[in-house]
């Protein structure tokens, strides 16, 4: 029995990290491939039956969903090549123009495009990735820099700070932290990005989560 609870222990972590990669593919596939799938679907159907002996396959349901996906990434890549030409430009200040004329998608839009914009950059000269004191002091978590603020009575310098949740960073915290006690890292963003994402798997082999090793 000891020795088939290790096997079976030994099996589990084995596969574990397998389980979680096609998770992770499955739903990045599942949810890339029903953005269009809608449209690529009917269309696929009705070539299928307008020659069922040569266009029948187009019908299964994994060759439309493998189309749509194809689609939808092929629709991606086409925005990114277009948003960095001069027309692509002029088009996305056309749609920010029209989406600014919508109370509440002006807001989720802008926030966005602002937040985005700001973990890309340093134009401020402040380093955005950092270590906090989150749950609690004995902890730290991975947050990112988004302003610098001050205490209107104090005049202390604050951050704000988001915090990112694992393995889904589109979710998390938003923390107001006094810049004395923020522990800055060297990292890029995507160094950070695939921390959090890999949940600490993929690291740098040191981190500064002693105060007197920061920044």
């Amino acid at each position: 029995m000891g020795k088939l609870q290790k096997y079976f222990l030994t099996g589990l972590l084995t596969l574990l990290p397998i389980w979680l990669v096609w998770v992770v593919f499955k739903f990045v596939f599942a949810a890339l491939s029903g953005l269009s799938k809608p449209v690529i679907g009917p269309l696929l159907a009705a070539i299928g039956a307008r020659d069922p002996a040569m266009f029948g396959w187009l019908t299964d349901a994994w060759v439309q969903t493998a189309f749509a996906l194809f689609v939808t990434v092929a629709f991606i890549v086409a925005v990114g090549a277009l948003a960095r030409r001069v027309v692509g430009q002029t088009l996305l200040r056309w749609f920010e123009a029209v989406i600014a004329r919508i109370p509440l998608a002006k807001t989720v839009y802008g926030s966005a495009r602002q937040l985005l914009d700001l973990l890309q950059s340093n134009r401020d000269g402040v380093q955005r990735v950092v270590l906090i004191d989150f749950p609690h002091k004995e902890m730290k978590s991975v947050g990112f820099v988004t302003r610098v603020l001050r205490d209107e009575d104090t005049g202390e310098e604050l951050a704000a700070v988001y915090v990112p949740t694992t393995p889904n960073p589109t979710s998390g915290y938003l923390e107001v932290v006094p810049t004395a006690k923020l522990i800055f890292t060297d990292w890029s963003m995507d160094q950070a990005m695939t921390f959090i994402i890999s949940g600490g798997a993929v690291s740098p082999e040191h981190i500064p989560f002693s105060r007197g090793t920061s920044a």
